[in-house]
């Protein structure tokens, strides 16, 4: 496959956080197939032992074989250190010259989601939360893209994994609804002021993963409780593996507006 092979992302280096579970995992297998020999993925995640079974999966992949290189790096996204590891590891990971350079900002959490939202009152619970939701995905992206400026024959692309709830209000989900709006903002101006970088928000739709049990479970509103208990009961939760391929097309057909919020079921 060449670079302007439309099934191939081409010789690309590709930096997913949260890469150690779910949705992560999902991406980091399915880009791993999609980028040419000479590329080489960066996973980060906090979770030493599940990153390192992922890392040691793609190694010894097809793609893994035919010199694919992978780099895990476990690191608090929160946190200037985990950022600097982040970026180190991307360029350790350069094994030839890229033709594009990709960044998915998939880390995020739920937040406390059994509260209602004039029970956080406490700055530094609220700044916490919104340092790792959204201050990282802000920092990490601003540093990918110092980098690896722009030159010729370079693409440079970031996404950002969204929600619904980026658009849609959910009670006694503040935090996550929050800090979904401000990361679909901010990516919003970096699209307008950076033309030259492809940005995309992704909604990846209900998911069949930890965070929904967490959703049903422990949702202060019990509206929101019964939406997601029914939406398990009646098997309409997306495995992460869907849902990702939905988004690998997307990315490949490259015809989304820059900037743009794209629900999974608008595919």
């Amino acid at each position: 496959m060449s670079s302007a092979d439309p099934a191939s992302l081409g010789r690309a280096l590709c930096i997913i956080t949260g890469a150690s579970r779910g949705f992560g995992r999902a991406v980091a297998r399915e880009l791993s197939r999609l980028v040419t020999p000479g590329s080489g993925l960066v996973l980060a995640a906090r979770s030493g032992e599940d990153l390192r079974a992922v890392r040691e999966e793609l190694a010894a992949s097809e793609a893994g074989r035919a010199g694919l290189r992978v780099e895990s790096v476990v690191a608090d996204v929160g946190r200037t250190e985990g950022l600097e590891a982040i970026i180190r590891a991307a360029k350790d990971a350069l094994i030839e010259q890229v033709d594009h350079v990709m960044l998915v900002n998939n880390a995020a959490s739920l937040g406390d989601v059994s509260r209602f939202a004039v029970s956080f009152n406490d700055l530094a619970e609220v700044d916490s939360y919104l340092s790792l939701n959204v201050s990282s995905a802000w920092c990490l992206t601003a540093r990918v893209l110092q980098a690896f400026p722009q030159r010729p024959g370079l693409r440079r692309t970031v996404v950002n994994i969204s929600s619904l709830c980026a658009i849609k209000p959910f009670p006694s989900w503040a935090l996550y609804c929050t800090g979904k709006a401000a990361r679909d903002m901010m990516f919003q101006v970096l699209a307008l002021e950076e033309p030259d970088v492809r940005v995309l928000s992704y909604s990846p739709g209900p998911l069949d993963t930890a965070m929904q049990v967490e959703a049903r479970s422990r949702s202060a509103d019990p509206g929101i409780r019964k939406l997601f208990g029914d939406q398990f009961a009646e098997g309409k939760l997306m495995s992460c593996e869907a849902s990702c391929a939905k988004l690998m097309k997307l990315l490949l057909e490259d015809s989304y507006t820059s900037g743009a919020h794209v629900d999974v079921y608008d595919l």
